[in-house]
């Protein structure tokens, strides 16, 4: 991850389907005041379109290191993720909550946070980002988790 002088400065992974792509919309905008840096992975409209296709693009584009965290947007936030977690060595957490949006980095290591346009408004979507972009991994017990859950097959 690059760094400024001030914190840490994150490439952002964004993706999302048609019922995500308001909320999107808006979370770019958040990013944008907060020096973010983003990639948008798609869709770019609300014509209906398949989830599926942006979590496979986000994944991908950690895993490869183009980017190092994501953001994915769908009606519920639950597809999107379980999409994303068709992918090896990727883990993506659906949150509606604070206290889950900064556990699933603290101690699942979480790379995605998938939310739904459809469950959480723009003031809470802002909330579950902040925190989940400023929360680290802990490592110690919870990487000896992780890694059971990466060996998952």
């Amino acid at each position: 991850m690059r760094q400024n002088e001030e914190r840490d400065v994150y490439m952002i992974a964004l993706g999302s389907d048609h019922a995500g792509y308001r909320l999107k919309q808006e979370i770019i905008k958040y990013l944008d005041s907060h020096g973010f840096d983003w990639k948008d992975y798609g869709t770019f409209s609300e014509e209906s379109c398949d989830y599926p296709v942006y979590a496979q693009a986000v994944a991908r584009a950690i895993l490869d290191g183009d980017c190092d965290r994501g953001l994915l947007f769908c009606g519920t936030g639950v597809g999107i993720a379980m999409a994303a977690n068709k992918v090896p060595g990727i883990r993506a957490a659906s949150c509606s909550d604070v206290f889950s949006a900064e556990m699933c980095r603290r101690h699942n290591n979480a790379q995605i946070l998938a939310l739904g346009g459809r469950v959480v408004g723009t003031g809470l979507a802002e909330k579950l980002v902040e925190v989940f972009l400023a929360a680290e991994f802990e490592g110690g017990r919870h990487a000896r988790r992780v890694e059971m859950i990466d060996g998952i097959k």
